[in-house]
């Protein structure tokens, strides 16, 4: 175990969000066309389609469950779907504190957990995360391996200031939409650039399924 986590420089691990951030949000939006029969975003930042859950997501798959490659299966499976719905519990309450949001809610399914996780979707987690040991980790680990070192010593940090610029502003157009519901004037000029490029009809565009009253779902 020592050995593995050795293998993980700060350039692997970014890069396994990096690619998490993307590719969580193809596969949502193409599971999301074949349940609903539409296209809708699943974006969670508002350049590009990137969303900062799967990342983190892959990041944490990987410290936490990499390391059983050539368990069982199903120790695997079970271990992937404790940290997975531990890990969507944990996300539901930052966004809940940090912006006055919600993305998911699942007081309707059964077997749920406060509505923020439920049996259901940790079964997923469970499976997912043995995808993610068995292929899915191996696969994206070649391909970080295959790019040449001169290029990522380029690619990496602009990545990196790319993917910290976008979830700021991110996080300041969605503060933004709170404080335009609740009638509070653009202070400056930059939150007034934020009111003209990102209004309610965009935002609600990039974030169909958040929820700013959370009082219509039962919640204090």
């Amino acid at each position: 175990m020592t050995a593995f986590y050795k293998t993980l420089t700060f350039s692997k691990i970014f890069w396994i969000f990096f690619i998490g951030c993307f590719f969580g949000v193809v596969i949502e939006t193409v599971w999301c066309i074949f349940r609903n029969k539409r296209y809708e975003s699943r974006t969670g930042l508002i350049y590009g389609p990137f969303n900062l859950v799967y990342g983190f997501g892959a990041v944490i798959m990987t410290l936490s469950l990499s390391w059983l490659t050539g368990q069982r299966d199903l120790w695997i499976f079970l271990a992937g779907t404790i940290v997975g719905g531990a890990y969507e519990y944990l996300c539901s309450i930052v966004q809940e504190k940090a912006l006055g949001t919600i993305s998911w809610y699942y007081k309707e399914l059964p077997l749920n957990l406060n509505g923020r996780i439920n049996l259901l979707y940790c079964i997923f987690w469970g499976l997912l995360g043995l995808l993610w040991v068995k292929d899915l980790y191996p696969a994206i680990l070649s391909l970080i391996n295959m790019i040449p070192k001169n290029m990522e010593n380029i690619l990496l940090p602009c990545c990196f200031v790319f993917m910290i610029f976008n979830t700021v502003m991110s996080a300041c157009v969605v503060y933004r939409m709170k404080k335009r519901m609740e009638k509070i004037p653009a202070p400056n000029r930059f939150w007034k650039y934020i009111d003209r490029h990102y209004p309610d009809e965009r935002v609600k565009k990039i974030y169909p399924n958040m929820v700013f009253d959370l009082s219509t779902l039962g919640k204090a």
